[in-house]
């Protein structure tokens, strides 16, 4: 590994006792920050339990990787060996201390019943209440032993246990941008800059809580509609359909999103799975063995950009050509009542949302499809004849991605639209 030079805000955290709450633009550096502090702590005391939770497993243990890479890289004599060596989930040290990582879940269950001597919260902000709930009890008996919080995050909106712990005084505030970071590119601040709207880019480049920004599917609404649980075995039906997001090779996850249709025209979601750093000829593969086991009536992808090359050759594949269907967000599409442009990723999400509203929709209780979903913000911007536009963005939305194509299937047929290419 290595060595890591640290910025200055960076080691002033580093220094500061109690509970710290971090917020900041993309890509500063926070989690690099936490994991020296995670390791320190824990090589530095005795009989000491470090937990790191994240509201799905994805992050928790891209942050409890950096903690296991930094503490090899500088205390690899305390790192247990045998059948104490390290697992996905547990790192023991010989001073009697353990670094745990542990998903959160949507309600903290998995999480009770230990004692905590520090406690961090990666994406603090995506956390669900109950959550926090649950788990701040664990560090009540060891709170005079100096027992402490670190939460780090982007910020989304002004309610809930991150956004409320910056009016605490019992919390030291630190706030960092992007723009203060000298690994993030100038010029690549400048494009962003331009391509997003004013309130975007203060919440995801300068770290700021934004009043205007709204969230697309209200917490309360995902959690009524997530009641599933995953079948035993998925019996190959006409009715199945799928919907696919795609990603490059190390670049954020793929996700097939699987749905029964009922005979009323209601969705099932019935399978979730997400792949990471694959290639896309690994994602097309997979989709064609996705389709031998399931025998989908149709796939919905998109046809552009990354997803052209997996559209393209899906085509040319005698066992999906004809069930490949191009779902293409940044289409334009004409309301022929009222002859109005919009994008089709407005009513990709319209769709879905308005299932949601009236039950006709049911889907898997899987935290990675809660973030997914309440990820999703959305805000009214003006062009410059003054037309108010539309638009709907999200830092986690691979899973919605591919729901909303997946729910598409129900409105296929006798769409009361005009798609135009521009």
């Amino acid at each position: 590994m290595e060595q890591i030079v640290l910025d200055d805000w960076q080691k002033k955290i580093l220094e500061t006792q109690g509970n710290i709450c971090l917020r900041s633009g993309r890509q500063v550096g926070k989690s690099t920050c936490i994991s020296v502090l995670a390791g320190d702590y824990a090589a530095t005391n005795n009989d000491k339990t470090i937990m790191i939770i994240a509201a799905v497993e994805r992050q928790a243990y891209l942050l409890f990787e950096k903690v296991l890479n930094y503490m090899e890289s500088k205390y690899r004599r305390l790192i247990l060996g045998g059948s104490d060596r390290p697992t996905k989930t547990e790192i023991r040290l010989s001073n009697g201390c353990r670094i745990l990582c542990l998903p959160s879940g949507l309600t903290g269950y998995g999480i009770r019943g230990y004692s905590i001597d520090l406690l961090i919260v990666d994406e603090a902000a995506f956390v669900p209440e109950e959550v926090y709930n649950a788990v701040t009890p664990a560090l009540a008996a060891r709170y005079r032993l100096g027992a402490r919080i670190v939460l780090l995050s982007t910020p989304f909106g002004r309610e809930g246990y991150f956004a409320r712990a910056f009016q605490d005084l019992t919390f030291t505030k630190f706030h960092v941008s992007s723009e203060e970071c000298p690994r993030i590119s100038k010029d690549f601040l400048a494009q962003e800059k331009a391509r997003l709207s004013k309130r975007v880019y203060t919440q995801e480049y300068l770290g700021e809580f934004v009043d205007d920004l709204m969230q697309w599917f209200p917490d309360k609404l995902i959690l009524e509609c997530m009641k599933l649980k995953r079948p035993g075995s998925i019996p190959k039906s006409s009715d199945l359909y799928m919907g696919v997001d795609l990603a490059r090779m190390g670049e954020d996850e793929s996700v097939f999103a699987i749905v029964k249709r009922t005979q009323d025209n209601k969705l099932i979601h019935i399978e979730h799975q997400i792949t990471k750093r694959t290639y896309l000829s690994q994602s097309t593969k997979h989709i064609i063995n996705l389709n031998k086991m399931y025998d989908f009536q149709k796939i919905f992808i998109d046809d552009e950009g990354i997803g052209v090359g997996v559209f393209d050759h899906l085509l040319q594949e005698e066992s999906t050509r004809r069930k490949i269907i191009p779902i293409n967000n940044s289409k334009r599409v004409i309301d022929r009542d009222d002859g109005k442009v919009r994008l089709l990723k407005e009513d990709l999400y319209n769709n879905l949302l308005r299932m949601m509203e009236l039950g006709e929709i049911q889907l898997l209780d899987d935290p990675e499809i809660f973030q997914s979903l309440k990820s999703v913000q959305f805000e009214y911007t003006a062009d410059t004849r003054g037309r108010s536009h539309l638009k709907i963005f999200g830092n986690y939305t691979h899973t919605a991605e591919a729901l909303i194509r997946a729910a598409w299937c129900v409105r296929e047929k006798g769409l009361n639209i005009w798609i135009k290419s521009i």
